[in-house]
């Protein structure tokens, strides 16, 4: 028999217990948990959606945790997954509270688009991140003054004060790897976003030390793909796997694009992407050796 309490997300009394992460990880660890008392059931999405006077595609995004929950949309699956015991009931209805209660980026909602906001969410809740960059440094090993070109660059024409904000931003989320459970970062950055000039040559070459400062942090692995690797597996471009600490979560991969986002949770897709990200690092140097480069780059500077 599936119990309704989400045990990772309580307390030893029975009390709901708010993860690091946040509101994102606790919608999806409260959607999983729905997902498994409906499978239970063998109800389908599209009967669940009909209880709640939605459509199968909205029970999809609660599911997945990627759409705040309703109190009474809640207590309507609930009973219709025939949860009855009050003090699982609770439980649930507590989470699904807490998991409309604003992260800290929420004062950035009118910069920020809804698919953006999902990542920060993700982000902020991660265990492991790995990502894989090809014009820019991942924006939590970017040094004020490249943020601030890079943010330009992407909003031409923006005011200066949107553009203040958006580098407080982007800083702010840089205080993960300052946090002691704080994620693993794993980044992989191809040799032409060191190359190419951004923001003027001072501002590269802080850039330049900033990384290797923070190749030194515990938390962080730093490599370089060079040129001299010739071809590799990431012809789609780049690419952030997220991994969280949370037995219910699956793994995440984001795919950034102009004006929109890809988040894949497929089993097959995120093998596949792993993939990639592991015969990157092989053909990427080495840590040691990336630090060896990055001094080499500041000495052509």
């Amino acid at each position: 028999m599936i119990s309704a309490r989400p045990e990772a997300a309580t307390s030893p009394d029975g009390r709901p217990v708010q993860p690091r992460g946040g509101p994102t990880v606790v919608r999806m660890m409260l959607g999983a948990q729905l997902r498994r008392l409906r499978e239970a059931r063998n109800i389908s999405r599209e009967q669940a959606g009909h209880a709640i006077r939605a459509s199968m595609s909205k029970i999809c995004r609660l599911e997945l945790g990627r759409t705040p929950f309703k109190r009474r949309d809640v207590a309507d699956l609930l009973t219709l997954y025939g949860v009855v015991d009050s003090g699982e009931r609770e439980t649930m209805l507590a989470l699904a509270e807490q998991a409309g209660t604003p992260g800290w980026w929420h004062q950035y909602n009118d910069l920020l688009p809804g698919w953006f906001e999902v990542y920060v969410g993700l982000e902020e809740a991660a265990a492991t991140i790995r990502t894989y960059e090809v014009q820019f440094v991942h924006s939590l090993l970017q040094a004020e003054d490249y943020a601030r070109a890079a943010i330009r660059l992407r909003h031409r024409g923006a005011p200066g004060s949107d553009v203040d904000r958006r580098v407080g931003l982007r800083m702010r989320r840089q205080r993960l790897l300052d946090q002691a459970d704080g994620p693993r970062l794993w980044s992989v950055v191809d040799e032409s976003a060191l190359r190419r000039p951004l923001g003027g040559r001072a501002v590269q070459r802080r850039q330049i030390e900033h990384l290797i400062e923070a190749a030194a942090r515990p938390n962080v692995t730093l490599q370089v793909l060079p040129f001299r690797a010739g071809g590799h597996p990431a012809v789609g471009g780049p690419f952030t796997i997220l991994r969280f600490a949370e037995p219910d979560l699956p793994d995440v991969v984001y795919l950034e694009q102009l004006s929109s986002a890809l988040y894949l949770d497929k089993q097959e897709d995120v093998d596949d992407y792993t993939a990639v990200m592991n015969d990157l690092s092989v053909q990427a140097e080495s840590a040691r050796d990336t630090v060896t480069m990055l001094r080499a780059i500041l000495r052509d500077l």
